[in-house]
């Protein structure tokens, strides 16, 4: 059998774990396009972001659904999002250590204060606090609650929490794509 790198990769993590830089290095290496859920659920403007409908919200993910290929990276798990898990042939469950997401989250935040790295929202302290918070219940409850509501895509769920490692296992991968 050919090997060959799957085409629909979902990836999940928390704030920190290292979602976007994951998706830029396999959508540069593998030429496949990636998409973030924040820009799904935001159109972002000079302005201010506008916050999408839900309508809207789930046409747009349906539209990057339905094409060929795609990379979709984001913390978000709530029903909305259920048709990417279901249409991805690998689903990457980014399992950083806790106290990596909270150094990472410390380290973007003065970065971005510093403007040495963009960010897509502003970065205020109250947003830093919360990511800490955020954090803390993702690890209480949002891990939990993912491997129970998509627990039944345990067949193209790959936990990992290095980089390298993922890397090792979409070289090797035998991808067997299916239609749900």
């Amino acid at each position: 059998m050919k090997k060959r790198i799957p085409k629909k990769i979902h990836i999940i993590g928390f704030v920190g774990s290292g979602k976007t830089t994951l998706a830029k290095e396999l959508s540069t290496k593998y030429s496949i396009p990636f998409h973030e859920l924040d820009n799904v659920v935001w159109i972002r403007d000079k302005a201010g972001d506008i916050k999408r409908t839900e309508k809207e919200r789930e046409d747009y993910l349906n539209k990057i659904i339905q094409s060929e290929s795609w990379i979709i990276e984001g913390i978000h798990n709530e029903d909305w999002v259920a048709n990417s898990f279901r249409h991805a042939d690998l689903i990457i469950f980014l399992d950083t250590k806790y106290s990596i997401r909270t150094s990472r989250i410390t380290k973007r935040f003065l970065y971005q204060k510093l403007g040495l790295e963009k960010s897509n929202y502003k970065p205020t302290i109250k947003i830093f606090f919360n990511m800490f918070k955020w954090n803390k219940q993702f690890e209480d409850r949002g891990k939990p609650k993912f491997f129970e509501r998509y627990g039944i895509y345990r067949d193209k769920i790959f936990v990992a929490n290095n980089k390298k490692y993922i890397i090792s296992y979409l070289n090797s991968w035998q991808a067997t794509l299916r239609r749900y």
